[in-house]
């Protein structure tokens, strides 16, 4: 397979796109971003016509593959009616019902349009609600690209206070922000037995460490750090913009029966649309009748919400997270089984549909995982396969075990070629 079309096309998008890309971390694929005509399941089509399995999934959304026909059809009964109309309509609660059905818990959201944005309406609900000002992350943890979160994206941030993650962000951004450990619990209950006069609103959690190698909570973490929590008057966030409608309906508090105050989602929820929620308590979310101010043109367009109500279905569907986790456990096997049979450095790590390659030595990063990876991605991608630049790896009810034989099949060729070239 070739990329010469794709070359060409990001040379031309560089001359009137910053980067030649839409999304920054895109320009980490090697040896250059893809450029697509159309995606169908589990594959997609580049502009020169040949065909890639890809387990890119849009960067998490499409659990249910590309061009889904429910959510397509649904989408297009609506756009031929209605598009942004800034009034309510009928999907507004159809779709809030929906998700509320779906996850643990919950009893009323408010719809955002992006992952990023969400973050920051959930941040606002917790300040609201505890009257103080103060957010605890844990360091490498990604809740999108506003200075007051982008920070200590590294593994060698490890101090509570936040590191700037990127040039241009203000310093006065992280006034507000204390990094903790991720699993370190005598660390997170050192810092909220001071909650009150630290002024801490909201410990803002990604359940998952989805960036940051997928890295699992250790047994009790997050009951412990529920407890915390409820103890010092801090409300609890999932950050469950990956993890949401992908490892269980219900995310991250079903499977790990933990529940949060408040939950934000996105990718998942619209199957390939721009929408987002937070989804939580009804005394907190209900601030937004109290002087809490909620705006966006474009919150809870009817478009998106037709794409929520199709994905909530498909996300229902008796047995359909059973498949993903048999999708997953089956990709985990044949892969590992390639990988220690080459004797490749690394390995895999996986949680339900999302894994992660786990190079030895050297720490995963939300920008792209370097030395190995990179050449078994450039390889893979070569021979058919989209990987992502970061090592994450995304499946979905569209893909098949074939498909996955497939994959491993390539895998060993690729890995054979790299370790010819390095020896």
């Amino acid at each position: 397979m070739g990329i010469d079309s794709s070359r060409t096309a990001f040379e031309r998008t560089r001359r009137s796109v910053g980067g030649g890309v839409s999304s920054g971390l895109r320009a980490t694929m090697r040896p250059v971003p893809l450029f697509v005509e159309r995606g169908h399941g589990a594959h997609l089509w580049d502009l020169d016509g040949d065909r890639y399995l890809d387990y890119v999934m849009a960067w998490g959304p499409l659990v249910h593959g590309h061009s889904h026909p429910q959510v397509v059809d649904a989408v297009a009964r609506v756009a031929t009616s209605m598009q942004v109309v800034g009034m309510g309509h009928r999907l507004e609660y159809e779709a809030a019902e929906a998700v509320l059905a779906s996850v643990p818990g919950a009893q009323r959201l408010v719809w955002t349009n992006t992952g990023t944005e969400a973050v920051q309406v959930a941040l606002r609900f917790a300040r609201a609600a505890t009257g103080r000002h103060r957010i605890v992350k844990f360091a490498k943890a990604y809740h999108g690209w506003h200075d007051s979160v982008y920070a200590s994206m590294s593994a060698d941030d490890t101090g509570e206070s936040p590191v700037p993650a990127a040039l241009g962000q203000s310093p006065n951004a992280h006034a507000d922000l204390i990094i903790s450990r991720f699993n370190d619990t005598a660390g997170i209950a050192e810092l909220l037995a001071h909650a009150e006069e630290r002024r801490i609103a909201a410990v803002l959690i990604d359940p998952i460490m989805s960036n940051a190698g997928v890295l699992t909570p250790e047994p009790g973490f997050l009951e412990t750090l529920r407890s915390l929590c409820d103890r010092h008057g801090v409300v609890l966030i999932f950050d469950e913009v990956i993890t949401g409608f992908r490892i269980a309906r219900g995310g991250a508090a079903e499977r790990f029966g933990v529940r949060p105050d408040l939950s934000v989602f996105g990718k998942a929820i619209a199957g390939g649309f721009t929408q987002s929620a937070v989804v939580g308590r009804a005394d907190i979310i209900d601030l937004v009748e109290h002087g809490l101010t909620h705006a966006g043109t474009f919150n809870g367009n009817p478009v998106a919400l037709a794409a929520v109500q199709a994905s909530m279905e498909l996300s229902a569907t008796p047995g359909v997270f059973d498949k993903l986790e048999d999708l997953g456990d089956a990709f985990e096997q044949a892969i590992t089984d390639v990988l220690v049979s080459a004797g490749a450095p690394g390995s895999l790590r996986r949680v339900g549909s999302l894994a992660q390659f786990v190079p030895r030595d050297q720490a995963t990063s939300l920008h792209g995982t370097d030395g190995l990876w990179a050449e078994i991605a450039a390889g893979m991608l070569e021979s058919g396969v989209v990987f992502m630049p970061s090592g994450k790896i995304f499946l979905s009810t569209a893909h098949t075990l074939t498909d996955i034989q497939e994959t491993a099949a390539r895998l060993e060729r690729v890995l054979q070629h790299v370790s010819a070239r390095s020896a």
